[in-house]
């Protein structure tokens, strides 16, 4: 901070020897130290002051940009929550138009497809019984249908 060598150290310590006297001298310089001290603890206090205050504004800036980054993601999150809520609407939807088509006397699609199949020759002959099926689709093709038609209750089929 400042330039001071020993030379400009020693003129200074013989002018104040000789301008304050060699009695008062080591009590002047006593003084002087203390006021030193005081002034250096208050610079250190004031540097730590600003550096604690540069940390906290980096802090507000990290918690503002973790803040936008977490609205960011929660509205990204909702935006997809509302595509899959609109796709699980539409799909209730449409279970909803094939039940109310059942309950009016109209088969459910895979009850048609299945009575196509046993009616068509070629196309029995094409269908290959899963290695646990228990019974022949060739003999009893109303089972089959009755079974397509009716909704699962978690039981075997009973041969």
């Amino acid at each position: 901070m400042f330039d001071i060598g020993f030379s400009e150290l020693v003129v200074v310590g013989v002018v104040a020897l000789i301008v304050i006297g060699p009695e008062r001298l080591p009590k002047v310089a006593r003084t002087a130290g203390h006021l030193l001290g005081r002034i250096q603890r208050y610079a250190a206090s004031v540097k730590a002051d600003i550096s604690r205050e540069m940390q906290m504004d980096e802090l507000r800036k990290a918690g503002q940009s973790f803040k936008d980054s977490i609205e960011s993601a929660a509205s990204g999150v909702e935006a997809q929550a509302n595509v899959v809520d609109d796709y699980l609407k539409n799909e209730i939807a449409q279970v909803d138009k094939a039940l109310t088509a059942t309950t009016e006397g109209e088969p459910p699609v895979p009850a048609r497809a299945v009575a196509s199949l046993a009616k068509e020759p070629a196309a029995q002959a094409a269908i290959t019984p899963h290695p646990q099926q228990s019974f022949d689709l060739e003999t009893r093709p109303a089972s089959v249908i009755e079974s397509a038609s009716q909704p699962d209750s978690g039981k075997p089929p009973s041969a």
